[in-house]
């Protein structure tokens, strides 16, 4: 894996023993070792696994239910209306952690508040009876999550050593991909009783950012560091950076493009069971639950391997654009068949794909930052990528759907997204 120049970027300048964390300057011994492996777990699987279960099964399922509103279109504005509230959300709170002096550290306190803010969000969707209720209680917690992956994945850059930071990665990138699915089995479990279902992605949610920092090693006092930046930086942190960057773009069309082909079809896995697959809500629920467990399986194998190997081997774009073509070959069967089968094909090789790309994508990020004293303000920025792929892709899927007059042809156009995606990937030069 290769250094970046003396402009600054999140791995250490030529020189530097990559096996010291960047923020005591020493080895990890084993017990942190498996602290922050635990904690990078959790932090991802406790957000993602109520996130998908609201976005991804009950709130699907009341729009459903809404008289006079089309569910696609409803499904579609939420998560677009949402997702423009996480890009202002990741960013802000990205670089807030790069400037704060908190005692706890800077990046604890965010943490902590991002889980609150989630689950006080889930309260207000819980509550709400409309719409706009709905969607308005869906930008809080979108904004909580953002609260709390920008500073926990900047933990990446600050505490964890270079040589090792693959396999943490892929920790933190499986566990959400295992989180989604976990979220869409206890999801589906609950279809006949949304309400109770929406409590339990609350709770859990509440506890996400608080469990997370109790596990990992305690983070160092930064209530005497100097701070080079000021709260006028925040206001200039959506300007993205223009030097030593080429690598940077590449990593952000990379991964937009992925998240918008993956997203097309994720996003929309019940309706297209029950209205491209013409499944019953009982059979979809169930096929939904067996798919759910395929890609976890298959994530855990991905994961288990592919981090490790990248650390190994030292190679990250190679595993993250193979990881895009995997995923290519997977939407491809639902196109040929449109049956639960071909949708459990979709989901074992959705799950070799996700656990590839998530568990080295983040890496791969942290290697191409330009300056690592920004390194939560540009994560954000390339956080976005998931943000406005996000915002894109229900976009995507409804212009799609509504040319075409049904679900088949988001499938050849989620492909190209994701060939797109391997293109962008291996033109990355810094990265091996």
């Amino acid at each position: 894996m290769a250094s970046v120049d003396e402009t600054g970027g999140a791995v250490a300048n030529q020189g530097v023993d990559p096996s010291l964390a960047p923020d005591t300057g020493r080895r990890l011994n084993s017990a942190e070792k498996v602290r922050f492996a635990i904690g990078f777990v959790l932090v991802s699987l406790l957000w993602a696994a109520p996130f998908t279960m609201g976005s991804g099964v009950l709130l699907p399922q009341i729009f459903n239910s809404l008289h006079g509103v089309s569910a696609e279109a409803a499904l579609g504005t939420m998560n677009s209306i949402g997702c423009v509230f996480a890009l202002v959300a990741n960013v802000v709170f990205g670089a807030l952690s790069d400037m704060s002096r908190f005692r706890v550290g800077k990046r604890t306190p965010w943490i902590v508040l991002g889980g609150i803010i989630g689950a006080l969000g889930f309260l207000l969707v819980i509550q709400s009876h409309t719409l706009p209720m709905i969607i308005f209680g869906w930008c809080i917690v979108q904004v909580g999550i953002n609260c709390l992956i920008a500073p926990a994945v900047a933990v990446l850059s600050d505490r964890i050593p270079e040589s090792t930071r693959g396999t943490y990665s892929a920790l933190y990138g499986a566990s959400q991909v295992i989180g989604q699915q976990l979220g869409t089995i206890i999801g589906s479990s609950f279809m006949a009783n949304i309400h109770t279902g929406l409590v339990v992605a609350m709770i859990i949610f509440l506890f996400s950012g608080i469990l997370t920092v109790l596990i990992w090693p305690r983070e160092k006092s930064a209530a005497n560091t100097v701070v080079e930046r000021t709260w006028a930086d925040v206001g200039r942190s959506f300007i993205p950076p223009t030097k030593n960057c080429r690598d940077f773009y590449l990593a952000l069309l990379g991964r937009f493009t992925f998240v918008v082909g993956c997203f097309m079809i994720q996003g929309y896995q019940l309706y297209i069971l029950q209205k491209y697959c013409h499944l019953s809500d009982a059979q979809a629920a169930s096929t939904l639950k067996v798919m759910a467990l395929i890609s976890v399986v298959t994530t855990i194998l991905a994961s288990v391997v592919s981090g490790p190997l990248s650390d190994f081997l030292h190679r990250r774009k190679v595993i993250v654009a193979t990881s895009c073509l995997i995923l290519a070959v997977g939407i491809l069967f639902p196109f040929l068949m449109p049956t639960a089968t071909g949708m459990y094909f979709y989901a074992a090789l959705a799950g070799i794909g996700n656990g590839c790309y998530m568990s080295v994508d983040q890496a791969l990020n942290v290697d191409v930052l330009p300056n690592a004293k920004e390194a939560g303000k540009d994560l954000g920025i390339l956080n976005l990528a998931n943000t406005i792929g996000q915002v894109i892709a229900p976009g995507c899927t409804t212009l799609v759907i509504g040319v075409f007059g049904g679900y088949r042809m988001i499938f050849p156009v989620a492909i190209v997204c994701l060939l797109v995606g391997t293109v962008f990937i291996m033109m990355i030069r810094k990265v091996k």
